[in-house]
């Protein structure tokens, strides 16, 4: 009987082993299936991670394309430029290079018109691009008044092709450089992204059409991922002071004009209106340093990889005006220089107060700008004292 029920106990044992060693062996199989699937699902991930993305960057040599480029490549991208040098200059590509250091080979450049089809068709059969970011336009407010149809063409046509280039290679994720100047004269600040829209000039025009372009493409093809970036008023430069603004002949902003005067090239600057209904009577703005700007085109391109962008509008300020004269004030401290003043009345159509509603940006992109207008003026007088002349030099501009 102890015998039998030994032998009874000793069977209930060996079939309770050899169920938990089925159970381990269909554990152990199930987990390496999953494992499988996991790695397949998480593939695509791994390579993004692996294999730096590759972007275009049309008007890469500019002004606000330059300190975009260069917070590209610190961050793990690979760039593609291509700009015409219409108003910009190759040394800053160069320049962007020898700031980006170890990343510098991860840059290229093509000198090319964006309307000359065959050239930027070559540019995309030879690399991949996982996305575009499009300053590429001519954006003098006065010469687009007196020559309309150059804007026209340049601005619309160059991006028109862009954008069928794009499609035939399947690429279809866009950040585009547009402008606060979209929302015309607007009757109450800050401006959201919601407010209605209008264009006092040419320039203006074509940015308000170009967005219209993109909500019409998004529309026929929802595949697009595309996000416009309304800047308000770019200023500043790199903190190294070997990238900055360089506009050809008479600038159209403020902060340029008054680093002219700071460094001897003008004698005085005219401010237009010392009468408007602010601090001090002169006009009001949101003055964004472009080095925050460039972050927030990589803000942008990060928030095209949510699957629910469609075709999105941001607002990129700092969500605060500030006066001429205060601009004045922050540059004369910065630079230790005195800013000769001559004081005009109102120029036709200048609104009196402009600044941005940021509340967008902060919450979708997560990004907000870091700089206030102390650090703005002291990049700005940096790249100035150490470039007075830009890109170029006194005797080429005398030439």
């Amino acid at each position: 009987m102890i015998y039998e029920t030994c032998q009874c106990v000793t069977h209930s044992l060996s079939l309770s082993i050899n169920t938990k060693l089925h159970y381990l062996i269909l554990l152990s199989s199930t987990f390496h299936a999953f494992t499988i699937t996991l790695s397949l699902l998480l593939q695509p991930f791994f390579n993004s991670i692996m294999s730096p993305k590759t972007v275009l960057v049309t008007g890469g040599a500019g002004y606000i394309g330059s300190h975009t480029v260069l917070q590209l490549l610190h961050g793990g991208y690979n760039a593609v430029v291509v700009d015409n040098l219409d108003n910009s200059s190759e040394v800053a590509i160069h320049r962007v290079k020898d700031l980006a250091g170890e990343f510098k080979a991860n840059l290229s450049f093509y000198k090319l018109d964006l309307r000359d089809r065959a050239a930027l068709e070559k540019v995309f059969a030879s690399t991949k691009f996982d996305a575009v970011i499009h300053f590429a336009g001519l954006k003098a407010v006065g010469e687009s008044v007196q020559k309309p149809l150059l804007y026209y063409d340049n601005n619309l046509i160059g991006t028109i092709i862009l954008f069928e280039v794009m499609a035939a290679h399947g690429c279809k994720k866009l950040v585009f450089s547009s402008s606060a100047t979209v929302y015309g004269w607007p009757k109450e600040v800050p401006c959201t992204e919601d407010f209605p829209l209008s264009a006092a000039n040419p320039y203006g025009r074509t940015k308000l059409i170009i967005e219209d372009i993109c909500h019409d493409i998004y529309r026929g093809d929802s595949e697009w991922k595309m996000i416009l970036l309304r800047y308000f008023n770019p200023v500043g430069a790199h903190p190294s002071g070997s990238i900055g603004e360089d506009p050809r002949g008479i600038p159209n902003n403020l902060m340029p004009f008054v680093q002219q005067v700071a460094v001897g090239r003008r004698p005085a600057l005219t401010i237009f209106g010392t009468d408007y209904n602010t601090t001090d009577g002169t006009g009001v703005r949101d003055y964004i340093h472009v080095v925050d700007l460039a972050d927030g085109h990589i803000a942008a391109l990060n928030k095209l990889d949510d699957p629910k962008i469609g075709c999105e509008v941001y607002n990129l300020g700092t969500g605060k005006g500030t006066s001429v004269l205060e601009i004045v004030k922050a540059f004369e401290q910065a630079s230790g220089k005195k800013i000769p003043l001559a004081v005009a009345g109102r120029r036709a159509g200048d609104a009196e107060v402009v600044y941005a509603s940021i509340e967008k940006a902060a919450k979708e992109l997560n990004w907000k700008a870091k700089y206030g207008i102390d650090e703005m003026c002291r990049d700005q007088w940096n790249w100035a004292s150490k470039n007075p002349y830009g890109y170029g030099s006194s005797e080429e501009s005398t030439n």
